[in-house]
C-alpha cells in the first residue's frame, strides 16, 4: 500500500530505442527548492525571556544549551496524503448502477481470475519441479513451461477489466538496461511484469508464504530483502549486482519507492536499484480514471479488488522512459544516481519528488492503529537527511508512540498538561523550559513534527551520549542506580519533588521492572526520550 509541480516532458512517437544520459548534477538533493526554510522571527527562542499563551506562563531558556542543542528548523507542512485513495467509498448514482449493471458479468470474471490463477499455479510447480540450482538463471526449457503463467497473467489483468494497455515507448535490452525501476500504485504493476518482461524482482521476505503467489514469485528468482535488517539489505544489493551481471539472468525489477502510493507524487528512492552502478530504464505506470482511483493507498484489498471487478474497463498506461546511465567520470555518488532517476519520472508524472518513504507509511499505519481522526497529520517526510542520519525507522515509529500517549486533540496538538502527564513531570520552570524548547512558535501545543524534530535536535549531538554515560556514572555508585540515587539526582533539576513523584519518575526509567536501573537501560531510555536528559544537566554541571 502509498509539491511542487514539474513540467511535463515532451514526448517523441518515434519507436527506437533511445538512451540519454541525464546530467545537471547542481539538484542531487530531493526537495531542496520546497525544503528551504527561511528561519522566521516566531521560530527563535529568546533566552531568558517568558511568554503567556491561552493564559500559561512558558519559561523559553533553552535547558540543552549545554549540550550543544540549539535552535531547530522545521520544515513546511505538506497538504498531500501520498497514501490516500481519492475514491474509497463507492458513491454517486453512476457509481451504483454501473454496478449493478455488471454484478451478472463479476461472477464470470471472478471464474477466470480463479481459473488462470489455479493453471498458472499448477504450470509454475511444474517448472519448479526438481530445480535445486537456483543460483544459476532458469534453464530455457522451464522459462518455456512458465510462459503459460505468463499468459495466465495477462488473462488475470483481463478479469480486472485491463482489457488493452496503453504502451509507450519499449524496454531497452537487457545487455544495456539490467535494471528496471518503475513507480508503485497498485498491486497490478507486477502482474503486468511478470507478464511483460518476466523479471527478477527484489521483494519483502513476508511475500514467500503468501499462498500461491509465493511459489509464483519464486519462479522470478526473487531477491528476498528484510527492510529492517542491514545485514539482509547489503545481501540483496550483492545479489542485485550478480544478477545484473550475468545477461543470462532476468532483468532485476524494483520499485524504489518501497510501497505503494496514489500517483500524486513520488516518494523518496531506496538506493538499492543504484548502488550496482549499471544503467537503469525507468518505466512509469500511470491509472487514467475519473470515478475510481486504482490506487492501494488507505483502502482495503478485497475493495479494492470489488471495484475493479466491477468497472467497464479500467485504464492503465505504461511509459518506457530512455536509459539513464551512471555519470563515471564525474564520479557521481548514488544518491545523485537515484535522484536523477527520481526526476526523470516525476518529471514524466508530471508530480513533485518528495522526502517521504516507506517510514512515513508505518508512521500513518500507527496513527491509524490510535484511531486518529486525520493520520496524515503524522506524516513528517522521513528521508529528510536531519531525521534519518540519527534514528532507525522502527526508532520513529516509538517516538510516535510516545506522542500519541499524550493524546493529541483532532487537529493532531499536544496541550503542556498532557505532554508533562506523559512524562509523568509536575508543572515547574524546568518542564516549561522543556515544553518551550519545542513550543517554537509560543502557541501553547506542539505537533509531532515539533516533538520529533526537537526529540532529535537534542539527540544528535555529540553530547548527548557523553552527557548519558556521565550522568550514569555519576547518579550509580556501582554498575546500577538505585531510586535513592535515582532521586538525589534528578531533585537538583526539581528541587521540591516528593517521594511519590520521584518513585513514578523512577517506574518510567526502570523498563526491566527491577528496582534498579542497569547503565545500558537508562542510556537506551534516555536515547528513546532525548528530552528528559535535561533532568540531570544540574548535575553534569556541578561536575564541571
Amino acid at each position: 500500500m502509498a509539491g511542487d509541480e514539474l513540467t511535463k516532458p515532451l514526448l517523441t512517437s518515434d519507436p527506437s530505442q533511445v538512451i540519454i544520459t541525464v546530467g545537471d548534477e547542481k539538484f542531487c538533493d530531493v526537495g531542496s527548492a520546497s525544503d528551504a526554510i527561511a528561519e522566521s522571527p516566531s521560530s527563535q527562542l529568546h533566552n531568558q525571556s517568558y511568554n503567556h499563551v491561552n493564559g500559561s506562563r512558558f519559561h523559553s531558556e533553552n535547558p540543552y544549551e549545554s549540550i550543544g542543542a540549539g535552535d531547530f528548523a522545521l520544515p513546511p507542512t505538506s497538504t498531500i496524503d501520498p497514501f490516500r485513495n481519492h475514491t474509497p467509498s463507492i458513491d454517486g448514482i453512476y457509481e451504483w448502477l454501473k454496478i449493478i449493471i455488471i454484478l451478472p458479468f463479476v461472477l464470470i470474471r471472478l471464474l477466470l481470475f480463479g481459473l488462470c490463477l489455479l493453471i498458472g499455479f499448477a504450470a509454475t510447480k511444474i517448472a519448479l519441479q526438481g530445480w535445486k540450482d537456483k543460483l544459476n538463471p532458469m534453464p530455457k526449457w522451464r522459462c518455456r513451461i512458465m510462459w503459460v503463467t505468463r499468459i495466465c497473467t495477462r488473462c488475470i489483468l483481463f478479469s480486472f477489466g485491463y482489457h488493452w494497455i496503453r504502451r509507450k515507448g519499449r524496454p531497452a535490452p537487457r545487455e544495456i538496461a539490467p535494471i528496471v525501476v518503475s513507480n508503485h500504485i497498485s498491486y497490478i504493476e507486477p502482474i503486468f511484469f511478470f507478464y511483460e518482461l518476466f523479471p527478477t524482482i527484489v521483494s519483502s521476505d513476508s511475500h514467500d508464504s503468501i499462498p500461491v503467489v509465493g511459489t509464483i514469485i519464486r519462479a522470478m528468482q526473487v531477491i528476498y530483502v528484510n527492510r529492517f535488517s542491514p545485514a539482509s539489505r547489503k545481501n540483496a544489493v550483492n545479489e542485485i549486482k550478480r544478477k545484473a551481471s550475468v545477461n543470462r539472468f532476468p532483468r532485476v525489477l524494483l520499485f524504489p519507492e518501497g510501497t505503494t502510493t496514489n500517483g500524486r507524487l513520488l516518494m523518496s528512492f531506496k538506493l538499492g536499484a543504484f548502488l550496482p552502478g549499471y544503467p537503469v530504464q525507468p518505466v512509469v505506470i500511470r491509472y487514467p480514471h475519473v470515478h475510481f482511483d486504482q490506487s492501494w493507498g488507505n483502502i482495503s484489498l478485497a475493495k479494492l479488488m470489488f471495484r475493479m471487478f466491477t468497472q467497464f474497463h479500467n485504464f492503465m498506461e505504461v511509459e518506457y522512459l530512455p536509459v539513464i546511465f551512471p555519470l563515471e567520470k564525474e564520479k557521481e555518488s548514488v544518491t545523485c544516481f537515484a535522484n536523477r532517476t527520481g526526476r526523470a519520472i516525476a518529471s514524466a508524472l508530471n508530480v513533485a519528488q518528495t522526502n517521504y518513504s516507506y517510514v512515513d507509511f508505518m508512521l500513518l499505519g500507527k496513527a491509524s492503529e490510535f484511531k486518529q481522526e486525520n493520520p496524515s497529520l503524522y506524516l513528517i517526510g522521513m528521508e529528510r537527511q536531519e531525521i534519518i542520519s540519527h534514528i532507525s525507522s522502527v526508532e520513529a515509529v516509538d517516538f510516535l508512540d510516545t506522542f500519541l500517549s499524550m493524546n493529541p486533540d483532532e487537529s493532531g496538538l499536544v496541550q503542556i498538561n498532557n505532554f508533562l502527564k506523559a512524562f509523568r513531570l509536575r508543572a515547574c520552570m524546568l518542564s516549561e523550559k522543556i515544553f518551550g524548547f519545542l513550543d517554537m512558535e509560543r502557541r501553547g501545543s506542539i505537533s509531532f513534527k515539533h516533538f520529533l524534530f526537537g526529540s532529535v535536535n537534542v539527540l544528535k549531538q555529540p553530547l548527548f551520549k557523553e552527557a548519558c554515560e556521565l550522568a550514569f556514572a555519576k547518579s550509580a555508585g556501582n554498575h546500577f542506580m538505585s531510586e535513592l540515587q535515582f532521586g538525589e539526582s534528578i531533585k537538583l533539576a526539581i528541587p521540591d519533588l516528593n517521594v511519590d513523584e520521584i518513585h513514578s519518575l523512577f517506574c518510567l526509567f526502570d523498563t526491566n521492572k527491577e528496582g534498579k536501573i542497569g547503565r545500558e537501560e537508562f542510556i537506551g531510555f534516555l536515547r528513546r526520550n532525548p528530552l528528559l536528559i535535561a533532568l540531570f544537566v544540574p548535575l553534569l554541571k556541578r561536575m564541571i
